[in-house]
């Protein structure tokens, strides 16, 4: 198994040129990128790298001064981008009302499967970025510092990455790095992969149902029947604090509002980002190498926000679940851990200890649940965990898909 990660490490530049230069760099990149993206939209969206290269190649070095391997890199860039514009579109179809009805007065609906024929203009790459090819445009050097390819030749500059030394070691395999200018600062993205050995799910020493929420940010259930809550309070209270200044903002509507708005954004996701990585990073921590850690599948799963007072409705579609995930599966990999996705239905509504199916069962304002038949109660988090933890369980017993199913709802 193979584990990408990217190492973020600023980067200090010694003069003023190398800023030009690497500038000079992104900005050539950009427009090269534009134009292999122009001539892939009025050429029937052509993805074959052979061809682009026949067809573009010397016209970007020739026009634009990049480098050889850099052009290369514009043309990969912007194949990569159509191909996942042409994954999103044929993940959400079109769905138009027909304008008919059926037998019971409904509206008729149809849907009608996307491709990259629907967009209007080609794919727009508006900020400046430079991708580098590993030990062709640029290398680590014996002194610890990078050496990167430009327009204007090679420049040498100082990596600020605590623990980057970690990742040379021979055991990863560095690739593409794509530079960066963010507030006036540079920095170095650098792709890593490294081999792993296959997760064998009948060495779990653990198995963890883990329940993503907004009161908690996670509640866990492990096999021996111990319980975490993860407080997601605090949290919440700042997000609102974020938005009610967004509020304010776009009310105002001037220049220095709007520019005002671009940074709190980015602010908040940074902030947001770095809690996700925190909680992660403390859950493999806690239970430590051959633990399955059990995950709701969240895709597609629509949450209703008719339900909700409108003051929290901002959190209820925007919270980071699937954001978490990510952090979690791939610190798990390189832990020696795993995490798999189960089905979420019912796992909220279903009695732990009888197995009894209720919705009515569930209180959401004092979050508790309580059975109707058995009369087991319990926090209502920690019993979506518990069913969570049941279906990892399942699943390494051999059940691949396992999931509850709603036999005993009426029962």
């Amino acid at each position: 198994m193979e584990q990408t990660v990217t190492i973020k490490c600023k980067i200090k530049l010694d003069n003023q040129s190398a800023e030009l230069a690497l500038a000079k760099s992104m900005e050539q990149y950009r427009q090269a990128c534009n134009e292999v993206s122009r001539y892939m939209f009025n050429h029937s969206f052509e993805m074959n790298q052979t061809k682009l290269n026949k067809a573009l190649y010397h016209t970007i070095r020739s026009e634009y001064g990049l480098k050889a391997q850099m052009a290369q890199s514009a043309i990969r860039n912007v194949v990569a981008r159509y191909r996942t514009v042409k994954t999103q579109l044929s993940q959400k179809p079109y769905r138009y009302n027909t304008g008919e009805k059926d037998q019971y007065g409904n509206d008729i609906w149809h849907s009608a499967k996307r491709d990259l024929t629907w967009l209007w203009h080609p794919i727009s790459f508006k900020r400046p970025q430079l991708d580098l090819q590993r030990n062709r445009d640029w290398s680590y050097k014996k002194n610890g510092n990078l050496s990167l390819n430009t327009v204007k030749g090679r420049i040498e500059v100082k990596p600020v990455c605590h623990g980057f030394n970690q990742y040379l070691d021979g055991s990863w395999k560095l690739g593409i790095a794509k530079v960066l200018n963010i507030g006036g600062k540079w920095y170095l993205h650098i792709s890593a992969i490294k081999e792993l050995p296959d997760y064998i799910k009948e060495q779990s020493q653990h198995v963890v149902g883990i329940d993503r929420g907004l009161r908690f940010l996670a509640t866990t259930y492990d096999e021996q029947g111990q319980t975490h809550f993860f407080n997601g309070q605090a949290i919440v209270r700042k997000r609102r604090k974020f938005m009610k200044l967004r509020q304010q903002l776009q009310s105002k509507g001037t220049k220095s509002a709007k520019r005002r708005l671009k940074k709190i954004g980015q602010r908040e996701n940074r902030w947001m980002t770095d809690i996700n990585h925190q909680l992660s990073k403390t859950l493999v921590n806690r239970y430590g190498s051959n633990t399955l850690f059990t995950l709701e599948n969240l895709v597609n799963v629509r949450f209703a926000t008719e339900h909700v007072v409108k003051t929290k409705r901002y959190e209820q579609v925007s919270w980071a679940f699937y954001q978490l995930g990510q952090f979690l599966t791939y610190k798990a990999h390189l832990h020696g851990s795993e995490v798999v996705q189960v089905s979420p239905k019912y796992t909220s509504q279903r009695c732990p200890k009888c197995g009894r199916i209720w919705k009515q069962n569930r209180n959401h304002q004092k979050h508790l649940y309580t059975c109707d038949r058995c009369g087991y109660s319990s926090n209502d988090d920690r019993i979506g965990a518990m069913n969570i933890q049941l279906l990892g369980t399942q699943y390494i017993s051999g059940n691949r898909q396992p999931s509850f199913k709603t036999l005993t709802t009426n029962e």
